[in-house]
């Protein structure tokens, strides 16, 4: 029976390449001179590290610039609070979203089961697996849940026949 797999996974190694050209830039660039800019990556959340809330919005700038000119979709991150740290220095934590939560999942098969199409969807884990009869149902499957949730950076995987 012909299926597919709807997952949400980023390239981590486009993104660890991003967050160190970002911070290379960093390192170069004229108006970070002298000041605590920082990006680093560890274990899924890259921090992000300035004297003020403004040089953190140039910084999140380039970060976002290098990861789209790596091909990386920005809806994966998940950018958390500003936090005032030691003298006058604020970082910011930017988590990286992996894995279906389980209301996106239970909304991505809601909506295939309220589109009436013949395939059928199933929780597995992080991912969704849709089945069906047809290659032509699952297609339109994944029409459907690009076209609907846009919120979502959702791929597909795993296409069988």
């Amino acid at each position: 029976m012909p299926s597919f797999d709807t997952v949400c996974e980023p390239d981590l190694t486009e993104v660890k390449n991003a967050v160190e050209n970002t911070a290379k830039e960093i390192g170069t660039r004229f108006d970070f001179k002298g000041t605590s800019a920082s990006a680093e990556l560890k274990d899924k959340e890259i921090t992000l590290i300035g004297d003020a809330d403004f040089q953190l919005q140039q910084i999140d700038d380039v970060l976002r610039n290098k990861l789209t000119k790596r091909s990386v979709d920005v809806r994966y991150l998940d950018v958390g609070d500003i936090q005032k740290i030691g003298g006058d220095k604020v970082k910011q934590i930017i988590k990286i979203k992996t894995g279906i939560e389980t209301e996106d999942a239970k909304k991505i098969t809601r909506l295939l089961k309220d589109s009436k199409m013949k395939v059928q969807a199933s929780i597995q884990g992080d991912s969704v697996r849709v089945t069906g009869a047809k290659r032509d149902d699952l297609q339109a499957a994944m029409a459907l849940i690009k076209k609907d949730l846009v919120e979502m950076p959702l791929s597909f995987n795993n296409f069988r026949d």
